[in-house]
């Protein structure tokens, strides 16, 4: 049996899944107000190899998502993932954060845009299809009215920025999907699963999260 663990720290929900070839078969998360991962990463790991009657040794790879989103959660996550793959000898495989967050979205048409708050009027965000290909990289970016307006399509806005951006984003084609704010590693269990099919790992001892910390500059209409 090929099992993955999977490990999402990225926001203010501390989740971890594992996955059965490609399957998830359990879930711990939570998701609070003040960062509680360094308390409950290790904690939900312990326990859910203990509910699935593995070991640790039992694991094939770690998945861990590799942001953008908070340094101090990316850090904690990765950290425990590349102590988790050294410790095991097992690969580590890297997931984008937004990507984890769109595939909660189930839409016909239109686009789908994950984005995870960075303080003030400023997120990350990308643009995925209904398939879940990425259609515009992530940027780091400063949310105004103008913001999305090139896209004509219907636009699915997941994430922690609704309340803050829905005043602002108020096009007809915008739509808010408000009961979908942060990633869960529930939806990384497919993704991680296809990279470690294809030996899609990255390098233990030199991967780093992604950041992604400079904001576009709006200019000055002077």
């Amino acid at each position: 049996m090929e099992y993955i663990l999977n490990i999402e720290t990225a926001t203010k929900n501390c989740s971890v899944a594992l996955a059965k070839e490609g399957k998830t078969i359990l879930c711990k998360e939570i998701a609070e107000e003040g960062y509680s991962h360094a308390e409950r990463l290790h904690v939900f790991i312990e326990e859910i190899v203990k509910e699935a009657d593995i070991s640790l040794k039992d694991l094939k790879a770690i998945a861990v998502s590799q942001g953008p989103g908070s340094y101090t959660g990316l850090r904690i996550g990765v950290s425990a993932a590349k102590g988790l793959c050294f410790a095991l000898g097992i690969p580590l495989i890297a997931v984008d954060t937004l990507q984890v967050l769109a595939r909660q979205v189930s839409v016909s048409d239109g686009l789908i845009i994950p984005m995870i708050d960075a303080r003030r009027m400023e997120v990350y965000s990308a643009v995925f299809n209904q398939k879940f290909d990425k259609k515009r990289e992530i940027l780091a970016e400063i949310i105004s009215e103008d913001s999305f307006s090139e896209l004509e399509e219907k636009l699915y806005f997941v994430g922690d920025c609704a309340e803050k951006c829905k005043s602002v984003l108020t096009k007809e084609n915008f739509y808010f999907l408000e009961n979908i704010k942060y990633p869960s590693a529930k939806e990384m269990s497919a993704i991680s699963y296809e990279k470690f099919k294809i030996n899609d790992t990255v390098d233990v001892a030199y991967f780093e999260p992604y950041y992604l910390k400079d904001f576009m500059i709006t200019p000055s209409k002077k």
